[in-house]
């Protein structure tokens, strides 16, 4: 397992603490007691670094090559998942995988960026970023989950869209904006996770929702922080100081009201144990589905609009000496 900066401090402990175990087999050097002692500062230990993350730390975290992926919710969340390929217009865009499936006992379309797991399907799946005709397959689901009455479920997990001038030349930010305005009246349930890098209009574009979390360490922003250090700064080097300034972690984004929910990883990220993460996500899939479902469609609709009419709300207040 690759290891983090900061977690270096524990994994030095951890194998110390392994060789001492070891030794103790064939010649016992240290007593239960010392061992558990031992144990319990490595345990205050991880307690104390993962309380003290900085922004750029929980990054690394959400970038961390054996965190879950969008293919393993799919895996571990769904029964009878049949994916769907295609836009009907250009071709099937990997980076995206769309499909109907049952997620307790609920039919769901889900709609889940997909980054890969080493070089070979990274290649294949674009590293997460979609092409317009990506976008495009989205919103052909997600019109086919509403025509049948089904919820909606994306799984967010990109570096931004695909930049390239084949994509702008096949009409990338159109099928971005086309997509916001679609889901904006979807007539349907919408249930928008980020279950990792979730940045700029490539996250956007399958990413409006009556109800939008975050996992703890995932991250959601207009931009990369190495992006903003290089166009404020023009330094990437201070891509930690931008992590900071960007605001972009679960709890800030709460208190602007972009994102209503943040849903719990184990300690040090959701790699260190993926089946919580699993059930915790779908425990909340369920529970919002159980809110949402009594809702009537035209409230809802209205619901929706309302939740990004308030996003970047503002106040003026009034000089007396101008007025």
């Amino acid at each position: 397992m690759s290891t983090l900066a900061h977690e270096k401090q524990i994994l030095e402990y951890e194998k110390t603490l392994s060789q001492l175990k070891e030794q103790n087999k064939g010649h016992v050097l240290w007593s239960d007691e010392e061992i558990s002692t031992l144990e319990e500062k490595l345990n205050q230990l991880r307690s104390t670094v993962y309380s003290q993350l900085s922004p750029w730390d929980r990054v690394s975290i959400c970038r961390h090559p054996q965190r879950p992926k969008g293919i393993d919710y799919i895996q571990h969340l769904c029964e009878n998942f049949t994916e769907l390929y295609g836009d009907r217009n250009f071709r099937d865009d990997r980076a995206v995988i769309c499909g109907f499936a049952k997620i307790g006992g609920v039919k769901f379309m889900v709609i889940a960026q997909e980054k890969g797991n080493d070089t070979k399907t990274r290649l294949e799946r674009n590293f997460g970023m979609m092409h317009p005709e990506g976008y495009r397959k989205a919103l052909r689901c997600m019109k086919l989950a509403a025509k049948f009455n089904l919820p909606v479920l994306s799984l967010i997990d990109t570096p931004g869209a695909h930049p390239g001038l084949s994509s702008e030349e096949r009409g990338q930010g159109w099928a971005i904006a086309q997509n916001l305005m679609e889901m904006a009246r979807l007539p349907t349930p919408i249930i928008v996770v980020l279950v990792g890098e979730g940045c700029s209009g490539g996250a956007l574009g399958i990413g409006i929702g009556d109800a939008v979390a975050m996992l703890e360490h995932s991250y959601y922003s207009v931009i990369s922080p190495e992006g903003c250090a290089s166009i404020l700064w023009r330094d990437t080097n201070k891509k930690e100081l931008a992590a900071q300034t960007l605001k972009m972690q679960v709890e800030d984004l709460m208190l602007f009201d972009i994102v209503d929910t943040k849903i719990e990883e184990p300690l040090g990220g959701a790699h260190h144990n993926p089946a919580e993460v699993y059930s915790n996500v779908k425990k909340y899939i369920v529970e919002q589905w159980d809110l949402l479902k009594t809702l009537p469609v035209d409230f809802l609709l209205e619901k929706r609009y309302q939740k990004y009419r308030r996003i970047g709300q503002f106040s003026i207040e009034h000089n007396p000496l101008i007025d």
